[in-house]
Order: structure tokens, then sequence, then C-alpha cells
């Protein structure tokens, strides 16, 4: 019984992330080059390869199994770490067409890092819960960020009270 509820979840898991690397192909059909905040075990970007093929995606976390997804070839680049530090941001300046945080930020530190990363017209995908939206929205706001696109996630009981943000970084 263990066994089907942890295939149902990976199932589960795959069709959210299809979802929202479809929501950012609507946008950007073709991005060149792709970063996963927090990606762990890069379980999205290997989802995300299906639809973008020829896309580079990178990754970072501050768990080192991440070096276990860039062996997989899940990522090309794996930078163990957080975004807040600051040798980290440095390297990874405006060098990404389309940034996600699959997690609610930090803090505003981590939210201004991934707007950073992103080239001027890049895409910042954030699916968070109900509450925090509009308050993040501000935020987006007050960086000169237009929201592209705002849905509600009714995929499953988890994701019910989940928004997805994308935002475009103005240029």
């Amino acid at each position: 019984m263990n066994r089907l509820r942890t295939r149902v979840a990976d199932l589960d898991r795959q069709r959210r992330h299809r979802s929202t690397a479809r929501a950012v192909q609507r946008l950007l059909p073709e991005p060149e080059s792709w970063l996963d905040i927090g990606t762990g075990e890069a379980h999205f970007p290997g989802t995300a390869k299906e639809l973008f093929p020829y896309t580079s995606f990178d990754g970072t976390d501050p768990d080192p199994r991440l070096m276990l997804a860039r062996e997989a070839e899940r990522v090309e680049e794996a930078y163990v770490g957080t975004l807040t530090d600051p040798s980290l941001a440095a390297a990874l300046r405006a060098r990404y067409d389309v940034t996600t945080l699959l997690r609610p930020p930090a803090s505003t530190d981590e939210l201004h890092a991934a707007l950073a990363t992103l080239r001027p017209t890049g895409l910042l995908l954030l699916e968070i819960p109900h509450p925090q939206a509009e308050p993040l929205r501000a935020a987006l706001a007050s960086q000169n960020c237009a929201i592209v696109t705002s849905t509600r996630l009714v995929l499953d009981r988890v994701a019910a009270n989940s928004h997805r943000l994308i935002a475009r970084r103005p240029a």
C-alpha cells in the first residue's frame, strides 16, 4: 500500500511540475537558461526538460543532495548554497531567462536575489500559499515588475490554496 501511495504522489508531483512548466511555455516558448531555486533533487527541472529539451537548467539548494541531481543530469549546473550568499548571487546575476521559486521566498532578500538572477524581461515564477499572494504581489510591484499572470492551482488537495505568480522583470 505504501508503494502505491508513493507512486501516486510521484505522479501527482510530475503533473504539477508539467502544469508549472506549461505556464511558462505560453509566455516564453524556448528559454535559453532556467534557474530553479531550492531545487533539492531537481525533480522539477527533470520534468520540465520534457517540454524544454533545449533549455539549460541549473539549480541552487543548501542541501548537497543537489550534486546527485547533477550526476543524474536533471540540472547542468548545481550551486550548493543559498541565493542570498553574496558570492553565489554575484555569480548568477543576470544569467537566466526564467527563475522558479516553488515555495514562498524566505525573505525579501531572497526575492531580490531571485529577481537579480534574471536577464532583462526575464520571468520569475513563484508558487505561494493564498494568504501570501497579495503581499508578494506588492513586493514585486515595488521592484517595477509586471505580474504577467496569476492563476489559482486546483490540481490536488495540497495545492488548492496556492497561487502561481509569474512576474516579468523590467527591461
